[in-house]
């Protein structure tokens, strides 16, 4: 479930109240499930989350695309994961020799935040990201090196036995593609792909290290994936921009706009959900 798909920044207000104004987060919902295990980044969407559990605590893990505030603002304002009965994994892309807990201290700690990592409630454990391919929560999770700008960014590739997606909410592929990218992507039965900005806006995306839209639609083509969901919108796009998105592009994929609240199934009998 698709929980928060800005990028950026929060965007509140009455034109950002049909896709929603929460930035990054996605619930996703293993086989035969009927509660998330597994989340993907931590923006302000995770708030939704007790939406999903009820007055349950999250037990799973948390895998972090990348340390930009959009990703990781909401940890510390999510009572289902902070709570004295939570279990947390949170996994950190580590980079320049510092490690997962330390990288997410520099803006979680005063005077920056109330709190250390360690006031979180529950029970928590700073992990580094997945050094290619490692079983979380059940799942097959690949992580792969992405261009982004500002720091140490991953793509992952989330599989089970019978389907899998792979989520790039911040991705340049102006900047080059490794063949670990692409194979990262290839045939996947759902692509959530950055498309924060339209080809119109190339010096944009270009200065924030982002995709357009159209480079989405490139990618999921050649890639031969089942669906693609255009994600991770510009906080001024509005909601009548975004309903106006599909009928100015042309794609050869599935595609879908990413709205909060929405429900993806992945694999042709939705064995499990995004």
């Amino acid at each position: 479930m698709l929980l928060g798909v800005r990028g950026s920044t929060p965007a509140p207000g009455p034109d950002h109240v049909r896709y929603g104004g929460h930035t990054s987060c996605v619930a996703v919902i293993p086989i035969g499930g009927a509660v998330p295990t597994l989340l993907m980044d931590a923006g302000t969407g995770i708030r939704r989350l007790p939406d999903l559990l009820g007055p349950e605590p999250f037990h799973g893990s948390i895998l972090l695309s990348h340390l930009h505030w959009d990703h990781v603002e909401g940890l510390p304002f999510c009572r289902a994961v902070d709570r004295d009965d939570s279990r947390v994994d949170l996994h950190v892309p580590e980079q320049d020799g510092v490690s997962a807990r330390d990288l997410l201290a520099r803006t979680m700690s005063p005077p920056s935040f109330p709190i250390v990592p360690e006031g979180l409630l529950g029970s928590w454990r700073f992990l580094p990201a997945p050094d290619g391919t490692a079983s979380v929560e059940g799942f097959e999770v690949t992580a792969v090196d992405i261009s982004h700008k500002g720091g140490r960014t991953l793509g992952y590739r989330v599989a089970s036995s019978t389907s899998s997606f792979a989520y790039l909410p911040d991705h340049a592929p102006s900047r080059g593609m490794t063949q670990a990218a692409r194979d990262l992507i290839e045939g996947v039965d759902v692509l959530l792909h950055d498309a924060q900005f339209l080809e119109s806006e190339r010096r944009l995306a270009d200065d924030y290290g982002h995709a357009t839209v159209e480079e989405s639609i490139t990618l999921a083509e050649k890639a031969g994936v089942g669906r693609l969901v255009l994600f991770h919108h510009s906080p001024v796009r509005t909601d009548n921009q975004l309903d106006r998105l599909l009928d100015l592009l042309d794609s050869t994929v599935p595609v879908v706009v990413a709205r909060e609240g929405m429900r993806i199934p992945v694999g042709s009998a939705g064995d499990q959900q995004a």
